[in-house]
């Protein structure tokens, strides 16, 4: 008989510590990018680490428990396995840790105002609005095909600009293209798990984009975000942002990764493949955050 996970192991699980490159990544990036322009503020950039940790977090706390509430996940679930919806969680402790994990962003984020003013209260506050509504609230994001894009804007180009603004007084065109790139790759972590659930997703009238238009379109987007993201360092190149050399060298070597990717998603039929693809989706984001970091250091 398989004994019950401990409630620590519980709850780091329900915190899925595999979506954390999303959180990590964009700070990483636009801190990279501050300390290029020679702008690096250590103590800003491990306050936005802390609260990008922390609004990732209670999403995903609220996540467990508004799609157990919705139908959405359930024990028969082909994904790994929630607190909520296998039992080891109650809804009421899910929903108060969700609350208490944004209150500890909100939190973090004030210690940011000292570098920001009053416009990182407003993106703060945003943020977290934005993780309890991704599937809460009276119109969930994602139910309505919306998590996608909520993903890009607020893990891509919020999050790194924001990181960039509070080291460097302002946001740059160049911490925006750096925030695209981040952001498509943080997209298809999303992609990869909605591809897998797409058909519990069907019958629980979550709305996704797999849903709504297929397959074959998901895979198309999640290639477009691969060449998105392989790209960035040849555009920031040509504006003047390190060198060409180095650019291209960082290019090839992501896009190894990135056609493996592409063509796992492409070949992928069982659960168990896919959950493989979310790990590796995962990790290419954080090596393209380190592989920024490192151009951004040598280029």
């Amino acid at each position: 008989m398989e004994r019950p996970p401990s409630a620590p192991a519980v709850w780091l699980a329900a915190a899925r510590p595999r979506t954390l490159p999303a959180a990590i990544a964009p700070v990483l990036a636009g801190s990279a990018l501050a300390w290029r322009e020679g702008k690096l503020l250590p103590p800003a950039a491990l306050g936005c680490l802390a609260f990008a940790l922390l609004v990732q977090v209670g999403t995903n706390f609220a996540n467990d428990y508004h799609d157990f509430k919705h139908g959405a996940d359930t024990p028969a679930r082909v994904g790994p396995r929630r607190a909520v919806a296998a039992g080891l969680v109650t809804p009421g402790a899910m929903r108060s840790a969700a609350v208490l994990t944004f209150a500890a962003a909100f939190a973090a984020g004030l210690t940011l105002l000292p570098y920001g003013g009053w416009p990182l209260l407003i993106v703060g506050v945003a943020s977290i609005v934005c993780g309890w509504a991704y599937t809460g609230g009276p119109w969930p994001l994602g139910y309505h095909g919306l998590g996608d894009v909520f993903v890009f804007v607020f893990f891509g180009l919020v999050a790194v600009g924001a990181t960039f603004f509070v080291q460097a007084g302002h946001v740059s065109l160049n911490a925006l293209i750096l925030g695209a790139g981040v952001g498509a790759l943080a997209a298809n972590i999303l992609l990869v798990n909605n591809y897998r659930d797409a058909e519990g997703d069907q019958r629980a009238r979550k709305r996704t984009l797999v849903v709504r238009y297929g397959r074959r379109l998901a895979r198309l987007q999640f290639g477009a975000a691969h060449v998105l993201a392989l790209s960035v360092p040849s555009v920031l190149a040509v504006r003047g942002l390190g060198g060409g050399g180095w650019a291209a060298a960082l290019t090839v070597v992501l896009l190894v990764p990135a056609s493996r990717q592409i063509t796992a998603l492409r070949r992928a039929r069982a659960p168990e493949e896919l959950n493989a693809l979310l790990a590796r989706a995962a990790s290419h984001l954080a090596f393209y955050s380190v592989g920024i970091t490192w151009w951004m250091l040598v280029g």
